[in-house]
């Protein structure tokens, strides 16, 4: 394997299914991290349920991705955190399907926020102080449904 000892990395939705995913495997490999996510508390029972099971000085950091403000904050936190930022992992992702002459503009906002404004927003925060360090690596986590489509999913695809 690798090692990414003296690494920190933050992911977004970590509390969730391939977020939780991914968080672990980067602890396992000895990243520190930032767990960041919406929900506080789920936030928080993961970071200790992964500090159990992995180990690790880990912290969690609440983000409301739909909201620039908060967003904007998000890479500044990390660094001010964990000292650095070496790996961003933007994984978190909302549906809010509707076929498309009945999606409301609030729902094509919400996903495009989230999905897209976010990661964006996060991955230009996070290319300053890589490049400063003349290191990084920023993954972005997709869906299969981007190449294959959906009904109901214009707004997610």
């Amino acid at each position: 394997m690798f090692s990414l000892e003296g690494k920190t990395a933050l992911v977004t939705g970590a509390s969730g299914g391939i977020g939780s995913a991914i968080a672990k495997a980067l602890a396992a490999q000895g990243a520190r991290l930032a767990l960041s996510g919406s929900n506080g508390d789920k936030l928080r029972a993961f970071r200790e349920q992964l500090q159990d099971e992995v180990g690790g000085d880990h912290v969690e950091i609440t983000c409301d991705l739909s909201n620039a403000t908060s967003v904007e904050e998000l890479v500044p936190a990390t660094i001010d955190t964990l000292g650095k930022i070496d790996i961003l992992v933007n994984n978190a992702g909302i549906t809010r399907d509707n076929l498309a002459m009945r999606m409301k503009d609030d729902e094509w906002d919400q996903v495009i926020r989230i999905n897209l404004e976010a990661a964006f927003r996060l991955m230009r925060a996070a290319a300053r102080p890589m490049m400063k360090a003349r290191h990084g690596r920023i993954v972005s986590i997709t869906s299969v449904v981007g190449a294959t489509g959906n009904p109901g999913q214009m707004n997610y695809t």
